[in-house]
């Protein structure tokens, strides 16, 4: 799959299958979409195009935009897109000016003129060009002025997808990990940076890795202990993290703290990747800090039986 950062880079294709949106978190429901138009572009020996928005749309247009979080950054998002068979991927920059674009000059620059577009799944409530003015109508209205075939995404295929996404975020925000799994087809996963902490694990007998996320916009886990796998420097380690505010220290900031097992090399500075795989307990306050350690010793032989 080959990305393209802006649209002006795109050489015009004889016979393009198009489809747009942001496809966050690249879900089961969007990979069945996604199948659909790599399969139709090959079967009639065409090019697959995903046309996609970054930053997204809200962060732009909505006043909740900081609110917004996200279950897959561009890069996790651009990975995911690329084993399924893509062709390109577009990324759109949105700003305000793009915001302006009118529904007509969308599809003249755009799906004609810059991508050669000749057919283009597109859901039914999908909405386009400034002040939102552009639907499925007038992508057919003007189908045969621009030579491209529109084909309808089912209703219930995109409240499928619009149902998924939510249940993953509440899933996610409930420690929910077996169901947001299930929806996603794959373990969720976030990246960070390893930096230094309070070292009470250490003083625990549990040493951890303290984890700072890049973007904040990135959806996290609910505060609780999870079983979970992680990557660094090309090491696949199985371990078990807490999300939290450690009321037990009254702690005051929350923090992502992961005690990898069978694992004592310093990583301090290095990129991790982290996947959960299964919820262990929600965060609580233990009333020592000895109920705290014995605690994370049930957690981690219970993760260990999880991850054999």
């Amino acid at each position: 799959m080959e990305v393209i950062d802006h649209i002006e880079q795109f050489t015009k294709k004889p016979y393009a299958v198009v489809t747009i949106g942001t496809f966050d978190g690249v879900h089961l429901g969007h990979q069945e979409i996604l199948k659909q138009v790599v399969g139709d572009a090959r079967s009639d020996g065409g090019t697959s195009v995903l046309i996609t928005f970054w930053p997204h749309p809200r962060f732009i247009l909505n006043k909740q935009g900081p609110d917004l979080k996200l279950l897959s950054t561009f890069e996790e998002k651009k990975a995911l897109l690329a084993s399924l068979g893509l062709d390109y991927l577009i990324k759109i920059p949105f700003t305000p000016k793009f915001s302006n674009l009118s529904r007509g000059d969308f599809i003249r620059t755009i799906l004609s003129d810059q991508i050669g577009t000749k057919k283009l799944y597109i859901g039914y409530d999908h909405r386009f060009g400034n002040n939102r003015e552009g639907d499925i109508h007038f992508l057919r209205d003007q189908a045969e002025v621009y030579n491209y075939q529109v084909v309808e995404i089912p209703r219930q295929d995109i409240d499928h997808i619009g149902i998924s996404s939510t249940k993953i975020r509440e899933a996610l925000h409930n420690g929910d990990i077996e169901l947001s799994n299930s929806l996603l087809g794959r373990c969720y996963s976030i990246t960070g940076r390893v930096i230094e902490g309070q070292k009470l694990g250490r003083e625990l007998g549990f040493p951890t890795a303290n984890i700072q996320i890049d973007k904040d916009y990135k959806l996290l886990p609910g505060d609780g202990a999870y079983a979970i796998e992680a990557n660094v420097s090309g090491q696949r380690l199985k371990g078990m993290l807490n999300i939290g505010f450690k009321p037990t220290v009254n702690g005051s900031k929350r923090t992502i703290e992961t005690h990898l097992f069978n694992f004592e090399e310093n990583i301090y500075n290095r990129e991790i990747r982290i996947e959960f795989v299964q919820s262990l307990r929600k965060e609580r306050k233990f009333n020592s800090l000895d109920e705290l350690k014995q605690q994370l010793q049930k957690d981690k032989d219970k993760a260990i039986g999880i991850l054999q």
